[in-house]
């Protein structure tokens, strides 16, 4: 296991041009962080080496290839033991729908995130879910209208920078 580095200004600069865009140059990156390209290179790599940045990808805006929903589901699972988490997450993750899955404190054990063609499709692959005895007990379906607002990257500078005084 790598050690995970000290990050500086520098990095978290780093970070945040390539949130906004992870196909800009070195040669860009390196200008917008005040860096000569070749230490530049280098802070991605560490970077890279440590986890930090997991990698790179293309954002498609679905909707204009074809009609989806998003529907979010509230899991509760009929038993709390410890291989019944395992179970039923070791089961859910090869679902090519799923998008998120959050297991969380409150009224459920997990919130899930999916996106489906239709109801009836999201029906069948809850039914199919439901057959596998992955432990599922029971299920409320939340179908979203609108987002008016997504982001994709967690604002990196303010939580870096956020202390518990400065509220």
């Amino acid at each position: 296991m790598v050690a995970l580095p000290k990050l500086d200004r520098i990095d978290i600069n780093i970070l945040v041009h390539l949130l906004q865009d992870g196909r800009m140059s070195n040669v860009s990156l390196a200008d917008a962080v005040g860096l000569s390209p070749s230490p530049c290179l280098q802070r991605v790599k560490r970077l890279e080496a440590a986890g930090i940045i997991r990698g790179y990808g293309a954002q498609i805006n679905v909707s204009k290839l074809l009609e989806t929903m998003t529907v979010f589901t509230e899991i509760t699972l009929s038993d709390h033991r410890r291989e019944n988490f395992i179970k039923f997450e070791a089961s859910i993750k090869n679902v090519p729908e799923l998008q998120e899955c959050h297991l969380i404190s409150g009224g459920y054990d997990y919130l899930v995130r999916f996106v489906v063609r239709s109801v009836n499709h999201y029906q069948q692959m809850m039914e199919t879910l439901l057959d596998r005895n992955i432990g599922i007990e029971k299920y409320f379906s939340y179908i979203v209208i609108k987002s008016p607002i997504i982001k994709s990257a967690p604002p990196i500078k303010e939580l870096m920078a956020y202390t518990e005084n400065d509220f």
